[in-house]
């Protein structure tokens, strides 16, 4: 037997001893897992001749031996260090298991209902049953299929018609140190109805010596004119392994804002796809990716204009630093008959190191002839002479440089909204700043000298 056999087989044999120890389940879910199953046993795990994962080499999870994650403790004083201080309707996970104790679902508002996958697939499961998976299927990638194998746990959020949810809704996801490492395959399930409106954050975090592996599916659904605001702030363990594939449908109207901010992770991929299928859809893809080290950040996107009068913007910059390698690859299609649409977008990044790396790969792909569409990438280095005005005015290297790489994010992060968000994305991004300094004003005076 082949090494690639061996490393499919092996998850399979999980997959097989947690299905002895789960017992019987509805019919329908028992056949989606084992479409699942057979899915991802003909099609193996991804390897680089593949043209969608040329740059990103998945041999770190198909050769690990994960355990299958069990509840486990996570204490309250530990799971406080490392969530975000925002006042929020919150479920937790640990490990990919459902905590209550660290969840907050006590004052959801009429029209919400937020709720552990677990619990939905038992209360209500024929209502599940019928979003889950209508958008990636088993079809999806490799990495859908297994999740699709092992679904049983993650969040269901269902927003009535005109509901409007005032506090943000936080899905964290928390990254034990045990003993051995362990894989979770979360579910996430998003309907917004109709002119309802939400901010949802989606949180990686965990203890600094964890290795586990993480592999998400979420789909995104939105009626007509639902807004939803999108934060996936990934900060995990630098020896976590982390894979999420996202699928957003919108029908006409609604607005989907996406914040992808990678900050952790040692090898993490990120598939992030929308369809446009009504007239008057937009949405606005807005991502920041960070690696030192050896960290690995892939990020592919797709937009699908189905439809006319649809818009699309995106903008994503990453920041590498040692030997870190970034990908980047965005695609925006403009389907046939999809006239008066707009599609606009860029990808920056900032190479700190000699030894750090971007791949990027900007594509356009139109098939209509009444469009307004642009793309492009750029890659740099800091700006010398913008380092040495910041240290004519008496401030040190690393926090001239810290300042420089901060304002470079500028552009992403000005969007943000949340300061706790923004705060953890500049202390990973520019560490610790002091408190006295002006950053819009200097960097604006040091780049005009810089100029000159």
């Amino acid at each position: 037997m082949s090494d690639v056999q061996n490393d499919v087989t092996r998850f399979l044999d999980r997959l097989a001893e947690r299905a002895a120890s789960r017992g019987p389940e509805p019919t329908w879910i028992a056949a989606r897992r084992q479409a699942g199953a057979a899915r991802f046993e003909a099609m193996g795990f991804p390897h680089r001749r593949v043209e969608q994962w040329k740059y990103t080499d998945v041999r770190a999870i198909a050769r690990g031996d994960f355990a299958l994650a069990t509840e486990g403790e996570f204490s309250q004083a530990s799971a406080a260090a490392l969530t975000l201080p925002i006042e929020a309707h919150r479920l937790t996970f640990v490990d990919g298991v459902f905590s209550a104790a660290l969840s907050r679902l006590d004052d959801l508002p009429a029209g919400v209902q937020l709720l552990p996958l677990s619990q939905a697939l038992v209360e209500n499961h024929e209502a599940v049953g019928g979003p889950l998976g209508r958008l990636t299927g088993v079809e999806f990638s490799p990495f859908s299929a297994l999740n699709t194998a092992f679904m049983e746990e993650g969040a269901v959020l269902r927003l009535a018609p005109g509901t409007v949810v005032e506090k943000p809704i936080i899905l964290q996801f928390l990254s034990r140190a045990g003993e051995a490492p362990v894989m979770s395959h979360p579910r996430i399930l998003v309907e917004a109805g109709g002119r309802s409106q939400a901010t949802v954050i989606e949180h990686h975090v965990g203890e600094e010596a964890a290795t586990n592996f993480t592999n998400l599916v979420e789909e995104i659904m939105l009626d007509r004119g639902a807004i939803l605001t999108h934060y996936k702030l990934q900060e995990a363990p630098l020896g976590d392994l982390h894979v999420a594939s996202i699928q957003v449908e919108q029908a006409r109207d609604s607005r989907f804002t996406s914040f992808n901010l990678n900050l952790g992770g040692g090898l993490v991929r990120t598939d992030l796809v929308a369809d446009l299928n009504g007239q008057g859809a937009e949405t606005h893809f807005n991502g920041l990716f960070y690696g030192q080290g050896r960290q690995h950040v892939d990020n592919h996107t797709l937009v699908n204009h189905n439809a006319p009068y649809t818009f699309s913007d995106e903008n994503y910059k990453g920041i590498l630093d040692d030997r870190a390698h970034g990908v980047f690859n965005g695609k925006v299609i403009v389907k046939r008959d999809s006239q008066k649409i707009e599609a606009y977008q860029n990808n920056a990044n900032l190479l700190l190191s000699d030894r750090a790396e971007i791949d990027t790969k900007p594509e356009l792909e139109i098939y209509a002839d009444d469009v307004k569409c642009s793309h492009g990438a750029t890659t740099g280095q800091l700006d010398e002479e913008a380092i040495y005005a910041l240290r004519t005015r008496g401030i040190d290297e690393q926090t001239a440089r810290g300042l420089l790489t901060l304002a470079f994010a500028g552009e992403v992060m000005e969007q943000v909204d949340l300061d706790a968000v923004s705060e953890r994305v500049e202390l990973a991004v520019a560490g610790k700043l002091p408190e006295r300094f002006n950053l819009a004003g200097l960097v604006e005076t040091a780049v005009a000298l810089g100029e000159q």
